[in-house]
Parts: C-alpha cells; sequence; structure tokens
C-alpha cells in the first residue's frame, strides 16, 4: 500500500510576512510566496544552474564594487499580500549586501532561465511582477536550437511600469564591458 504526499496545512493559507521571516533559511528554500500562497518549484536542472552560475559569475565581475549578483536569493516585491521571489540571478546594490529582505529598490537587475514548465511564468508572470516593482532591467534566458543561451532583454518604462523589449543576443557574456552590462554578443 502506498502512503499518499499530504501537503503541509502551512500550503492552504495565506503566509504573512511575518510567518515568512521566522522561518529558517531551510524551510524559505526553494519556495516562492505569491500572494501569500506558497509556490513550490521543481528542483532545476544541472545545465540550469550551471547557467545560471555562470552568468552570476560573470555579472558579479562587471558590476565592480558597486553591485553584487548572487543566485538562490529572495527578493520581496511586497509584503501585504506578501510576495516573495527567488530569481535565478539577481544584481543588487553592494551596500545592501546585510540589508534582509532585499527589495526591489535595491535590486538593478534580474534574470530567469526558461526551463520547461517555466515558460508561461517566466514570460508574462515574473515579469509582469518584476517591472510593477520598479526593477529597471529584466533578462530571460532561453535555450535555442543551437544550444547557445538566447539573451532577452527587457527595460523598465517606469511611466507604465512595464517592460519595454530591448535587444535579443546570442552567446557568450562579455565580462570586461562596464555595468550595466553591455552584452557582447551577436545580434538576432
Amino acid at each position: 500500500m502506498a502512503a499518499e504526499m499530504v501537503a503541509p496545512a502551512c500550503m492552504h493559507e495565506q503566509i504573512t510576512a511575518e510567518q515568512y521571516d521566522s522561518w529558517s533559511e531551510d524551510q524559505c528554500a526553494g519556495i516562492e510566496i505569491v500572494d501569500g500562497m506558497i509556490v513550490v518549484s521543481p528542483s532545476a536542472s544541472m545545465r540550469h544552474n550551471r547557467l545560471a552560475r555562470i552568468l552570476a559569475n560573470a555579472l558579479d565581475t562587471a558590476g565592480g564594487a558597486d553591485w553584487n549578483a548572487d543566485t538562490d536569493f529572495d527578493v520581496r516585491l511586497q509584503d501585504v499580500p506578501l510576495t516573495n521571489r527567488r530569481p535565478d540571478v539577481v544584481v543588487y546594490r553592494a551596500d545592501t549586501i546585510d540589508v534582509t529582505p532585499t527589495r526591489p529598490e535595491h535590486v538593478l537587475l534580474i534574470a530567469e532561465i526558461v526551463s520547461p514548465g517555466s515558460e508561461t511564468t517566466d514570460r508574462i508572470v515574473k515579469a509582469d511582477q518584476y517591472a510593477r516593482s520598479g526593477i529597471a532591467y529584466y533578462w530571460r534566458i532561453e535555450g535555442s536550437a543551437t544550444g547557445a543561451p538566447l539573451v532577452y532583454t527587457h527595460v523598465l518604462d517606469p511611466a507604465t511600469r512595464t517592460y519595454r523589449n530591448a535587444e535579443v543576443f546570442v552567446g557568450v557574456l562579455d565580462t570586461t564591458a562596464p555595468f550595466p552590462v553591455k552584452l557582447d554578443l551577436g545580434r538576432l
């Protein structure tokens, strides 16, 4: 007889910012909170995690002393109802490294790597949430038929709080460029 999985009670009720802040780092790992509800994502593939790490390292180098880039990092988009996202890569002001929670005003750029099953969330839902919260730049990275990543860049229009499409690049990052990173990639 197979045992049935029972979701914890907290997955069926809204979580407040105070409750979330009282949880341990282990309890927060691998989850996001959207409109107060817990969202659990499947574990990312090794390829996904490697691309996130490479991108974060390149952006961290390009950011110099003023900006940090990290993976597995919470960004508090709003307190009520709680919306706490965990983007694949976050570029944030270095002087806010010890400030928790990290808020949109600390963040310059968020990058999401699209995986099977996350297409709609990464292309539409998260982009809309990040734009409404005022994050200046959003990059969406997708695989291509050749295996090279495609980087879709979006820039915030502060008047409408929506992203406008910028450029699409393919290839590798130029970590010697000044920050904000100018990609030295082949344009599509």
